[in-house]
Protein backbone atom coordinates (compact mmCIF):
# COMPACT_ATOMS: atom_id res chain seq x y z
CA UNK A 1 0.00 0.00 0.00
CA UNK A 2 1.14 3.10 -1.10
CA UNK A 3 1.15 6.62 1.39
CA UNK A 4 0.47 9.83 -0.01
CA UNK A 5 1.77 12.77 1.74
CA UNK A 6 0.23 16.13 1.35
CA UNK A 7 1.45 19.74 1.99
CA UNK A 8 0.03 22.03 4.44
CA UNK A 9 -2.10 24.89 3.46
CA UNK A 10 -1.78 26.58 6.96
CA UNK A 11 2.00 28.58 5.95
CA UNK A 12 0.56 30.92 3.50
CA UNK A 13 -2.12 31.75 5.93
CA UNK A 14 0.50 32.46 8.61
CA UNK A 15 1.66 34.77 5.96
CA UNK A 16 -1.67 36.99 6.02
CA UNK A 17 -2.54 36.81 9.90
CA UNK A 18 0.29 39.78 10.73
CA UNK A 19 -1.51 42.13 8.13
CA UNK A 20 -5.23 40.54 9.96
CA UNK A 21 -4.16 42.65 13.40
CA UNK A 22 -3.45 45.97 11.58
CA UNK A 23 -6.03 46.08 9.18
CA UNK A 24 -8.89 45.15 11.67
CA UNK A 25 -7.82 47.89 13.51
CA UNK A 26 -7.63 50.23 10.88
CA UNK A 27 -11.42 49.20 10.05
CA UNK A 28 -12.50 49.60 13.48
CA UNK A 29 -10.67 52.98 14.13
CA UNK A 30 -12.62 54.09 10.68
CA UNK A 31 -15.70 52.78 11.60
CA UNK A 32 -15.72 54.67 15.00
CA UNK A 33 -14.36 57.56 12.94
CA UNK A 34 -17.49 58.13 10.69
CA UNK A 35 -19.40 57.03 13.53
CA UNK A 36 -18.32 60.55 15.59
CA UNK A 37 -17.99 62.77 12.54
CA UNK A 38 -21.63 62.41 11.09
CA UNK A 39 -23.26 61.64 14.20
CA UNK A 40 -26.42 64.21 14.12
CA UNK A 41 -26.69 64.76 17.84
CA UNK A 42 -24.26 67.72 19.25
CA UNK A 43 -24.81 68.19 22.74
CA UNK A 44 -22.54 71.28 22.81
CA UNK A 45 -25.71 73.34 21.26
CA UNK A 46 -28.09 72.17 23.74
CA UNK A 47 -26.25 72.98 26.71
CA UNK A 48 -26.91 76.20 28.92
CA UNK A 49 -24.52 79.21 29.05
CA UNK A 50 -25.38 80.78 31.56
CA UNK A 51 -28.55 82.14 33.34
CA UNK A 52 -31.34 83.44 31.75
CA UNK A 53 -33.61 85.91 31.55
CA UNK A 54 -36.07 84.99 33.98
CA UNK A 55 -33.11 84.40 36.63
CA UNK A 56 -31.65 87.52 36.36
CA UNK A 57 -35.02 88.98 36.81
CA UNK A 58 -35.98 87.48 39.96
CA UNK A 59 -32.20 87.59 40.91
CA UNK A 60 -31.26 90.75 40.38
CA UNK A 61 -34.16 92.47 39.60
CA UNK A 62 -34.91 95.24 37.20
CA UNK A 63 -31.54 96.88 36.51
CA UNK A 64 -33.16 98.00 32.60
Amino acid sequence: MATIGSASLSAPAHAHAGLAKPLAELCAFWRQFVAKAFNPYRPELHYMRGPGPAWRAKHLGHSN
